[in-house]
């Protein structure tokens, strides 16, 4: 509680961005990894209810914020939006799943190097272990274990939706600077009460 009136007064003192409509973010701008056949696929592979935590609207709330830190930080965007509509889709369940990240990080592997008919999406093998190591990871990881800042934007993009669990996303969880603002994670808990 208290961390919501420090952040809430330092809101008040900041200029605040637009905030996104319900409709730019659950029907996001396409492109050479986000269109309609593959967010198609990716639902597909979900086995929960998509209106869970862990479904469709939290992966285009992920995919929001990943967008807009991967703009500011120079991570790369095809591995963030690649993330954004994986890293849950092997969730067992919404509630305590450990080895979901997993799970799903050896299917994007499969999926990516050829193994499993899929998309192409021109990764190279760097960025294909870039994504695995994000996803397999996302959950638990100390901000220190990032390698680098494409996988620090993958993780902060789903910290930063906390808030559809009742839990504010915590400044020392998170891993980059743009991320901690208060205004970011402000903003990206109001964008969790959106209704598709």
């Amino acid at each position: 509680m208290f961390f919501w009136k420090v952040l809430k007064g330092k809101l008040r003192r900041s200029p605040l961005a637009a905030m996104p409509t319900a409709e730019e973010i659950y029907r996001p701008q396409t492109s050479s990894i986000v269109t309609q056949p593959f967010i198609d696929h990716c639902c597909r592979l979900y086995a929960l209810d998509h209106g869970g935590d862990h479904g469709y609207a939290h992966w285009m709330r992920v995919l929001y914020n990943g967008r807009m830190l991967a703009q500011a930080t120079g991570a790369n965007l095809k591995v963030v939006e690649l993330f954004a509509l994986l890293h849950d889709t092997h969730r067992r369940n919404e509630l305590s799943d450990p080895g979901h990240g997993l799970r799903a990080a050896k299917y994007t592997k499969r999926y990516l190097s050829g193994t499993l008919e899929g998309y192409n999406f021109g990764l190279d093998e760097s960025e294909i272990d870039t994504l695995c190591f994000a996803i397999a990871k996302h959950t638990g990881s100390n901000p220190e274990e990032a390698p680098n800042i494409t996988v620090a934007v993958c993780w902060d993009a789903d910290r930063l939706d906390l808030a559809r669990v009742g839990k504010v996303p915590d400044p020392d969880k998170l891993c980059t600077e743009l991320a901690r603002s208060p205004t970011t994670i402000l903003q990206a808990s109001a964008r969790t009460n959106y209704s598709l």
